[in-house]
């Protein structure tokens, strides 16, 4: 699977929970540690851990894909998880707006998925 294929199939799973606003960020012009940032939102703490746990669970299951490293799940406001060429985050409404990813990156090209 190609990193856009991945980062394309995260932001799918993202979706099939639920999850809202989900965009991709081409990061590969600025960046040299990612290819792909997958940002998206939950609508509190117990759903943006319920997103990255299908998220978790479906790529180790369907794809045997296991992330580097993966930072904030206890709290469950700001998920980051770290599968080398894809870099996923997963917000609450309020953690999303306080560090406005696509603010910083708005000159990176983007896919944006409409909620269903």
């Amino acid at each position: 699977m190609s990193p856009l294929e991945q980062a394309r199939r995260i932001a799918a799973i993202v979706q099939d929970k639920l999850g809202r606003d989900v965009v991709i960020l081409d990061m590969q012009p600025v960046c040299a540690y990612t290819d792909y940032f997958v940002v998206a939102t939950g609508g509190n703490a117990r759903q943006t851990k319920g997103i990255w746990d299908e998220v978790h669970g479906r790529l180790k299951h369907e794809n045997d894909l296991l992330p580097r490293s993966v930072e904030g799940e206890q709290e469950a406001t700001w998920i980051v998880g770290d599968y080398i060429d894809v870099v996923v985050h997963v917000f609450t409404p309020e953690a999303r707006e306080f560090y406005r990813l696509e603010d910083l990156w708005d000159d990176v090209p983007h896919e944006t998925f409409a909620t269903a």
